[in-house]
């Protein structure tokens, strides 16, 4: 399992067969047909795989430090494992650490008060917002306020003339006078996410 998610890791799922995991394990392709039946299996494997590194919420806080802490955890688990963002929610045979997470996830919310109607919105909006944040990270090319900066004053600002864009070359250029640090957004935003369901708690 370690070797078939270190090759999604590094080439991506589509580059990801049982032919090709055979070949890194040294070992004939039927052979790979005694532990997993398909690829489609081998994929539940490895996503239960992601699940069990993902921190469950604590049960020794309150429901919004919980999640939190869950949800900056697996937005740093799928910074590792790219492949598996668009994946997560698509499996229909969970393995025991998938059914576990979600498990705790549904016992934490459900314990501060939400309904079961509530807490699944609760569920899908951080699950959204984490997934999201997660797609949209792999797809940047800046990772810190330093290379932020550098393209800001290299490619966005020579294309954002003030005459034709004052807006966008204001940001642009205010930002990279403030020292503006992308990764400091999704903290952001996922606590105005919390602060938002924190009055829905003993909703119907």
């Amino acid at each position: 399992m370690a070797e078939a998610i270190r090759i999604a890791d590094s080439e991506g799922v589509e580059g990801l067969s049982m032919r090709r995991l055979a070949s890194a394990l040294g070992a004939g392709a039927m052979s790979l047909y005694h532990y997993v039946s398909n690829k489609e299996e081998l994929l539940d494997a490895m996503i239960d795989v992601v699940f069990d590194e993902i921190e469950l919420p604590p049960e020794d806080t309150d429901w919004q430090s919980a999640m939190r802490r869950r949800s900056v955890s697996a937005r740093e688990v799928l910074a590792r494992h790219r492949w598996a963002i668009g994946l997560m929610e698509s499996r229909t045979s969970p393995g025991p650490a998938h059914l576990r997470h979600r498990e705790a996830v549904t016992a934490c919310l459900r314990k501060a008060g939400f309904s079961v109607l509530m807490a699944t919105h609760a569920n899908w909006l951080l699950d959204v917002y984490v997934y999201g944040f997660a797609l949209q990270d792999a797809s940047l090319p800046f990772d810190t306020a330093d290379e932020f900066s550098d393209m800001a004053e290299g490619v966005y600002l020579p294309q954002l003339p003030a005459d034709e864009f004052p807006y966008l070359n204001e940001s642009a250029a205010g930002l990279v006078a403030a020292g503006y640090d992308p990764a400091g957004e999704f903290l952001f935003g996922l606590d105005l996410v919390l602060a938002a369901l924190e009055p829905l708690r003993s909703s119907t």
